[in-house]
């Protein structure tokens, strides 16, 4: 990585914001959307708003973290209710489920903005997220939803060089996706489909690890994490904490990846 070009895409990113009369920023509190507000916060100063969906889709630890990263620097943070489960595209499951979800996030936020007079909507997508099946992007594009730091040129690993140079504490932060994620295409979503992996996703956390993915295929759990720690999943104490709480919560069958944890590993059914 060039860090002279990733800091200079920075401060290409903080013009551009500079320019704008007021923002209203969809805020998940992950890497990506932490920097994003941060560079905007220092840009726009009381012209910028941030927003977060109180959702069934969304961890409530990211949902707290989020909270308090946006009290931490001062920036006006909204919550606002969102429940995909009224959605029947997205609950259905198919491969455009994310367009519809993002579509319907979309409308609540461009209804915030017009509420408060603000000018501009935007959201966290950097230039990574092109090399992956997204078609929320594309709902949020059509919706006039601007995304900055994939106009500045900005990847993930400028993002994480940069917002440690910024002090950011979620600089080394896992990534996150919605839970739903988790799910294969064509099963059903349900609430507590997603309330389980949430909970079992939160057990594995609580144990100390770091970057994980409970995949939900019914009875099965399939379990991926990052390699360095797959050997940790194999010692007896750690194995029978899991095993016991998996099965509390529903699971009959526990099993570990052995490719470890890959974003997007839903995807691999889908056409070329």
């Amino acid at each position: 990585m060039d860090k002279d070009s990733a800091r200079a895409k920075k401060e290409k990113l903080a013009g551009v914001l500079k320019e704008m009369p007021s923002l209203l920023v969809a805020f998940s509190g992950g890497t990506d959307s932490s920097f994003l507000l941060a560079v905007a916060h220092e840009s726009l100063k009381d012209r910028l708003t941030a927003a977060t969906a109180d959702s069934i889709t969304f961890p409530s630890r990211e949902r707290e973290e989020a909270i308090k990263f946006a009290g931490k620097i001062g920036v006006e943070h909204i919550l606002f209710k969102s429940d995909e489960s009224k959605i029947p595209e997205f609950t259905a499951n198919g491969p455009d489920r994310c367009y519809h979800c993002k579509k319907a996030l979309s409308i609540k936020l461009k209804k915030i903005a017009e509420e408060k007079g603000i000018v501009r909507v935007a959201f966290a997508a950097n230039v990574d997220d092109l090399g992956d099946y997204r078609p929320g992007t594309r709902a949020a594009e059509e919706m006039g939803i601007i995304s900055p730091l994939m106009d500045a040129g900005l990847n993930k690993e400028e993002i994480r060089f940069l917002s440690k140079e910024m002090g950011l504490s979620t600089w080394d932060k896992p990534s996150m996706a919605c839970l739903a994620s988790r799910i294969p295409y064509g099963t059903m979503i349900t609430i507590e489909k997603l309330r389980t992996i949430e909970a079992a996703e939160d057990f594995l956390f609580g144990i100390g690890f770091r970057q994980i993915r409970v995949r939900h295929h019914g009875p099965v759990v399939r379990i991926e994490a990052a390699v360095n720690d797959l050997p940790v999943f194999l010692k007896e104490d750690v194995r029978i904490k899991i095993l016991e709480r998996f099965k509390e919560l529903g699971f009959k069958h526990i099993s570990l990846d052995l490719e470890g944890f890959v974003s997007g590993s839903m995807n691999r059914v889908l056409p070329e």
